[in-house]
């Protein structure tokens, strides 16, 4: 019965992906299929024939993200319930099964071995001198995304070592937790090639960043931050494919993958922008951050930039 159920769950995925692909975002499932699903099967599977509807107003529609393939059903319902079909650039909720701290682990070192042996972008594996993964704590409920190694991380291996990384790693201790509390990784793996230059770095480009940014989705399905922080704009167009300037957009909070995510500036920004008022709008960030996780927050931690 179970290959049956397999079969049956493949072709209802496929025919869900296939309706995606031609931009169908909705499809209504009559509440009498949602309470046939509920109940334990008590006849042959081949015998099921699921009433899927074309799609109808509904009064008080409940949304589900598409299921991965797993024999859990969603719960009945008295009005008729949809699956939502995110398009292309949205970052609907990722519904993931819980996974043991050993099964975690060696994820973890099997995506890491995968990322280090890249060559996905010819022109960046031939350029590196490291692949920069990832580093901090897996169980991490905070985590920091830029946007691609600059030089002194293409040299040591690691996301934000240079003067950058030192800001950060002052952000971060400024809210009571320090680095290896947190983790941090890039949109990219690998430094951008800069062709002709001895010095300086370059944006990724969108290719780029699309190629490489499904192993970030694999670090953060394992890490299950309560909250991401988004470093600058390119960081913000790599995850929400938004192109909106950064100064526009940091301070709101976003959704990423069904996480809280907020974007704010890069702490290579401040570096040129010594402005106290700008200092301040990234502490405003990290405030909210902070208020988000349910973190203590002192009258010395809320006054950090304010003017006496």
């Amino acid at each position: 019965m179970s290959g049956a159920y397999d079969e049956l769950l493949d072709a209802t995925i496929q025919h869900l992906e296939g309706l995606k692909s031609r931009g169908i975002r909705h499809v209504a499932v009559s509440p009498d299929t949602l309470r046939a699903l509920a109940q334990p099967a008590k006849f042959p599977i081949s015998n099921f024939q699921p009433q899927i509807q074309p799609a109808a107003p509904a009064a008080a529609p409940k949304t589900f993200s598409i299921p991965q393939k797993s024999p859990s059903v969603p719960a009945p319902s008295a009005a008729p319930a949809e699956f939502s079909l995110a398009l292309p650039g949205e970052t609907a909720a990722v519904q993931l099964p819980p996974l043991d701290p050993q099964a975690r682990a060696a994820a973890f070192i099997a995506l890491r071995e995968r990322a280090l042996v890249c060559v996905k972008c010819p022109h960046l594996a031939s350029s590196r001198k490291n692949v920069v993964f990832g580093v901090g704590n897996p169980d991490a409920r905070l985590m920091f995304v830029g946007e691609a190694p600059g030089a002194d991380e293409d040299e040591q291996g690691e996301p934000f070592v240079g003067r950058a990384g030192e800001l950060l790693t002052k952000i971060i201790q400024a809210t009571g937790l320090q680095r290896s509390d947190v983790y941090i990784a890039n949109i990219l793996k690998c430094r951008p090639d800069t062709p002709g230059q001895s010095a300086g770095n370059r944006k990724p480009t969108p290719d780029e960043m699309a190629t490489c940014i499904p192993y970030l989705h694999e670090q953060i399905d394992l890490i299950r931050p309560g909250v991401l922080v988004a470093l600058g704009a390119t960081a913000v167009e790599g995850l929400l494919g938004k192109t909106v300037g950064i100064t526009k957009l940091r301070g709101t909070w976003k959704t990423y993958r069904g996480i809280p995510l907020m974007p704010t500036y890069h702490p290579a920004y401040l570096l040129r922008n010594q402005a106290m008022s700008e200092k301040r709008k990234v502490w405003e960030d990290m405030l909210a951050v902070m208020e988000k996780l349910d973190m203590p927050i002192s009258t010395k931690q809320r006054n950090y930039f304010l003017r006496s």
